[in-house]
């Protein structure tokens, strides 16, 4: 096994090196860039993998060795020590280009999680693949972006995107999330943050939501498309995180306004007013908007919207799942044909309007053609009728109230399908589609999904699982001077 002391190899056994390498890669490519020219003898002869194994041999065993890299970290007092190739090193990162182009000896510093991984990080240099963990994603994507190794940290990046639904004892969305906010990968921290937003009751009840940064904890209050049972859910988790973290009154104030009070029923507002300290020790801060809430659910929608408005967030529910807001609707086969099914929901959150429902009917067709693809008969004698595939078709979902009335004056109902997927033994919310508030359906409903295999990612077990939710938006209408 070569082993290097200090001093520089001589030239001819580092070229030499480097030309018995560069010799493999174009016998290789010679190979697979075979011109075939219609020579029904011709073939491909490909030893990549028998290439790649010599290589992961040369990392090993340390064979023609011109350079060594000695990786310290404080959880150690001894360096790893890895004799490598400076034409392979430098052929993947310009950080070791550059670092080795007068040197054959280089101490790198690393922190400890980051030098368990060296020794993955140096071999995906030699042969291009590396096999990691979540916990290992941030330390291997720091490796990444130090030494410049963009395939690598593109690779991580899309590996951290795809695996957000694993499950982990701990919880990796938030860290991952904080992770993309300091690296400034904006892709990974809009994948985390709508992932965190459709899924948020399963965060709630894990440890990592006394992770979430206030940063990322007004964020997610600001948003309306938070999927969980209840706004009394959400206010229960932010009070046990407030209750944890102990941040300063004016964070703790802020955080506690993005509650949503006039989507709690009265009875619950009266026991939280009661029973919660984080509620009593900030009560100035909040009680205009409490005693809003209950003027909202003493007066009927139609007339408080003459003296407030109502055309903002405090007024907009979320995407509930209790029942009150909607229903799921799992769908055996859905491929087969045409569904229908109805459910009721109540008129509004207003506790004036909590005796009021409204029924919804709804209707699934798997195989819907536009308009633009519908047949079209002709004149001429070949073809009468164009033919149409049945692959041509979409899937199509319309929901429509079942009646009308009076009570609908000043309130229109937004409608919002949630698309449960199985991801990493897990059934999560993937997919998520709005209505236009004054249309029946979407017109992005499933639109590229592929309802006729089983392996769907928009199947569980052969059925799509649905769940439909009926968001009542109130209008303000005529001012009245107060």
């Amino acid at each position: 096994m070569a082993r290097l002391t200090g001093t520089r190899p001589v030239a001819t056994r580092r070229w030499g090196c480097a030309a018995a390498f560069l010799l493999l890669l174009l016998t290789v490519q010679a190979a697979q860039k075979a011109d075939f020219s219609g020579d029904s003898t011709a073939a491909t002869i490909n030893h990549s993998l028998t290439l790649l194994q010599r290589l992961q041999e040369l990392l090993q065993n340390g064979n023609s060795s011109d350079s060594v890299l000695r990786v310290r970290s404080a959880a150690s007092d001894e360096p790893k020590v890895f004799h490598t190739h400076q034409l392979l090193l430098s052929l993947q990162s310009e950080v070791f280009e550059s670092l080795l182009r007068n040197q054959s000896i280089v101490t790198l510093h690393e922190p400890p999680e980051t030098a368990a991984l060296f020794e993955k990080f140096i071999r995906y240099l030699y042969c291009g693949g590396v096999s990691i963990l979540l916990h290992q994603a941030i330390p291997m994507h720091q490796l990444a972006s130090k030494y410049r190794v963009w395939g690598l940290q593109r690779g991580v990046a899309e590996y951290m995107r795809t695996h957000l639904a694993s499950e982990s004892s701990q919880g990796h969305v938030v860290g991952w999330y904080h992770y993309a906010v300091r690296v400034g990968d904006a892709a990974l921290q809009e994948s985390c943050l709508q992932f965190l937003a459709w899924n948020l009751s399963a965060v709630l009840g894990s440890a990592e939501w006394g992770s979430v940064s206030v940063e990322l904890l007004l964020l997610l209050l600001e948003r309306s498309d938070l999927v969980l049972h209840s706004e009394l859910e959400l206010y229960t988790a932010v009070e046990g995180w407030l209750s944890r973290r102990q941040p300063e009154a004016p964070v703790a104030e802020r955080v506690l306004r993005t509650i949503r009070y006039p989507m709690i029923a009265p009875s619950q507002l009266f026991r939280l007013q009661a029973q919660s300290a984080v509620l009593a020790r900030h009560r100035g801060a909040v009680q205009d908007l409490l005693f809003q809430a209950f003027q909202f659910h003493a007066a009927s929608p139609l007339h408080f919207a003459k003296y407030f408005d109502v055309n903002c967030s405090m007024f907009l529910p979320r995407n509930y799942l209790a029942p009150s807001w909607g229903s799921q609707w799992v769908i055996t086969n859905p491929a087969r044909d045409d569904r229908s099914t109805s459910f009721q929901t109540q008129l509004g959150p207003s506790s004036h309007d909590a005796g009021k429902r409204v029924t919804w009917n709804v209707l699934f067709s798997p195989r819907w053609l536009p308009v633009s693809l519908r047949p079209v008969y002709s004149d001429s004698v070949a073809g009468a009728i164009q033919p149409v595939r049945i692959e041509d078709g979409r899937p199509r979902l319309v929901i429509t109230p079942a009646m009308s009335s009076p009570d609908f004056a000043g309130v229109s109902f937004q409608k919002t399908v949630l698309v449960g997927v199985r991801q990493q033994g897990r059934v999560l919310v993937k997919h998520a589609y709005s209505f236009h508030q004054s249309s029946d359906e979407a017109a992005d409903f499933l639109a590229h999904a592929d309802l006729q295999k089983r392996t769907s990612e928009y199947l569980i077990d052969n059925s799509l699982h649905l769940h439909i939710i009926i968001k009542p938006v109130y209008h303000s209408l005529i001012k009245v001077k107060k």
